[in-house]
C-alpha cells in the first residue's frame, strides 16, 4: 500500500516543468556566481557589510579602534587586489 502512494506521488511530477524550473534556477545562480567572482577580485572576502574585518589573521588594511572587543575596521579600498596585503 505504501508503494502505491509513492507511485501516485511520483506520477504527479511533470518532469519537463521540473527540468525547466531547475534550468531557470541554474541560470540565476550562474549569474550570481559570475558577479561574486568579479567582486572578489577587488573586495576583500573578510570585509563584512559594515566594513569590519573578520579575518583571523593580520592584514595591513586593518584599523584597530580603542575598543579591544571590537573587530578592526577594514581601511582598504575596494579598488585594489587585497590578496597581497594578507600576512602569510
Amino acid at each position: 500500500m505504501a508503494d502505491d502512494k509513492a507511485e501516485q506521488g511520483n506520477s504527479r511530477v511533470d518532469t519537463e516543468k521540473a527540468r525547466a524550473s531547475l534550468d531557470r534556477l541554474y541560470n540565476i545562480y550562474q549569474d550570481i556566481a559570475a558577479t561574486a567572482d568579479d567582486v572578489m577580485q577587488t573586495r576583500c572576502p573578510y570585509k563584512d557589510a559594515k566594513s569590519l574585518c573578520r579575518a583571523k589573521f593580520g592584514c595591513r588594511n586593518q584599523f584597530f579602534t580603542s575598543d579591544p572587543t571590537s573587530p578592526p575596521a577594514c581601511a582598504g579600498s575596494d579598488q585594489i587586489d587585497y590578496r597581497s596585503a594578507w600576512d602569510t
